[in-house]
Formats: C-alpha cells, sequence, structure tokens
C-alpha cells in the first residue's frame, strides 16, 4: 500500500517504512504527525484519488531528525564590471519515518 502526501508545496509518494525529508514542520525528535493532505492512496482494493484529497486518509509518521542540508554556493559574477558576489544557503528539512497509511 502507498499514498502520494502533499507537504511543504510538494508531493511526495511514501509507503510504510519510508524515510523522507520534508521542508521543516518545526517538531522535536521522536513527536508523531500525521499528514491529512492525502491526494492518492493505493492498496489491494484499487487506486483512491482524491478531489482534491482523499476524505479520511491519514499517513502517521515519526519525526527521526530535524537539520539543515548541505552548503549550497551562489556566485554572481559580471565581467568587465569589477563586480562580484557570493552567497550561501543551506535549506531546513525534518526527516519522518512513515508509520503507516490509514485509507
Amino acid at each position: 500500500m502507498y499514498a502520494v502526501i502533499e507537504t511543504g508545496g510538494k508531493q511526495y509518494r511514501v509507503q510504510a517504512g519510508d524515510v523522507v525529508s520534508v521542508e521543516k514542520l518545526g517538531l522535536l525528535e521522536g513527536e508523531k504527525y500525521d499528514f491529512d493532505k492525502v491526494l492518492m492512496v493505493a492498496g489491494e482494493n484499487g487506486v483512491t484519488a482524491g478531489k482534491p484529497y482523499v476524505e479520511g486518509a491519514v499517513v502517521k509518521a515519526t519525526v527521526v531528525e530535524e537539520g539543515r542540508g548541505k552548503k549550497v554556493v551562489v556566485y554572481k559574477y559580471r565581467p568587465k564590471k569589477g563586480s562580484a558576489r557570493k552567497n550561501g544557503h543551506r535549506q531546513a528539512f525534518t526527516k519522518l519515518v512513515i508509520d503507516e497509511i490509514i485509507a
């Protein structure tokens, strides 16, 4: 059984036991979280697609860690102008383990 969930403006295909990194949710390690924005559920009794979400479907997950990703360096350079700018960015994330899918 798998489901497609929506969080942080993105969609993820998940099934029980998966480890997923999503946009930062602001939770502590070990906390439980329920995704109620379930777009689709597929299992032994077929596929159920929502309009836009599946009624009564919930994906339960446990927080493994919160952190920040690798640094991405942004370097802007303008030739013949003597102008350059360097900037860095680290995206915050929450890593979750999917416990179960309730359809």
